[in-house]
């Protein structure tokens, strides 16, 4: 079990990846405390998590706690962390769970409080296989930034990285999964008219994605030869078409999260 207190500010997506992480693990904090503006979200998450404590439109609980996820829009985050900063204590640690917000921003927002961490969750943390990159302020010690990384660790992999690379892994790690989910539920659909069912199916996709990856960083052979390994390419008149698509919308993104 985490042995500190901790709040969230906003009980989306992330948050229920986060706890449901922990929960998986046999590792949910203490005490957990959640807020949020929307108490139908709230009370859906107290389903899911009957442990915790909601606080509707209460900031200022999850706000006094040890550490405090504020899991918030960049948009108003930062209104938020400026109504938070009277009830943060000088010890307690800001774990900002968006990208664009800068640690200078944050830290800024809370009148100067420098124990800010940034961290970018991705999905698979929900069944503690995450890869979730993390950054740190100058105001944490090196044996709280270990705890912290241990603690994270619970969830997957977590990287301690420079600042200025955040918004690239926002994009390739937190966000990649929607590139890949889509289209491997599709085969699964696909592989059920062919006759399969589904645990031949799911064992099937599982095994081959698993695989792939595999292959990409173990072969020792180049990209190109990769590809090569399979005669039959059933989708090669659209690869330009598919990565056109990628460098066009992801760099677009890229660029308006630096901005």
């Amino acid at each position: 079990m985490i042995n500190k207190s901790i709040g969230f500010i906003g009980g989306g997506r992330v948050t229920r990846v986060i706890l449901g992480g922990f929960k998986r693990a046999g590792e949910m904090p203490k005490q957990v405390v959640v807020s949020d503006t929307n108490i139908e979200v709230l009370n859906k998450l107290k389903e899911g998590f009957p442990e915790i404590s909601i606080a509707p439109n209460d900031n200022k609980q999850p706000a006094s706690k040890d550490i405090i996820f504020v899991a918030l829009h960049p948009p108003v985050a930062g209104d938020v962390l400026s109504e938070i900063k009277s009830y943060v204590k000088p010890e307690s640690i800001i774990v900002s769970l968006a990208p664009k917000l800068a640690i200078a921003k944050i830290s800024q927002s809370l009148g100067g409080f420098d124990r800010v961490v940034r961290i970018l969750p991705n999905a698979p943390s929900i069944v503690n296989a995450g890869y979730n990159p993390i950054a740190f302020s100058q105001g944490l010690s090196e044996a709280e930034k270990r705890q912290l990384i241990s603690m994270f660790s619970v969830l997957g992999e977590c990287p301690s990285v420079s600042e200025e690379k955040l918004e690239g892994y926002a994009i390739l790690t937190a966000m990649g999964p929607t590139y890949l989910w889509f289209q491997l539920y599709e085969l699964q659909e696909i592989g059920k008219l062919f006759g399969m069912n589904y645990q031949e199916v799911e064992d099937g996709i599982s095994k081959m994605a698993m695989g792939t990856v595999k292959t990409m960083r173990e072969s020792g052979l180049s990209p190109a030869e990769v590809m090569d390994l399979i005669p039959v390419k059933p989708l090669d008149e659209e690869q330009e078409n598919i990565k056109n698509i990628y460098r066009s919308k992801l760099e677009a993104l890229f660029k308006k999260l630096k901005g």
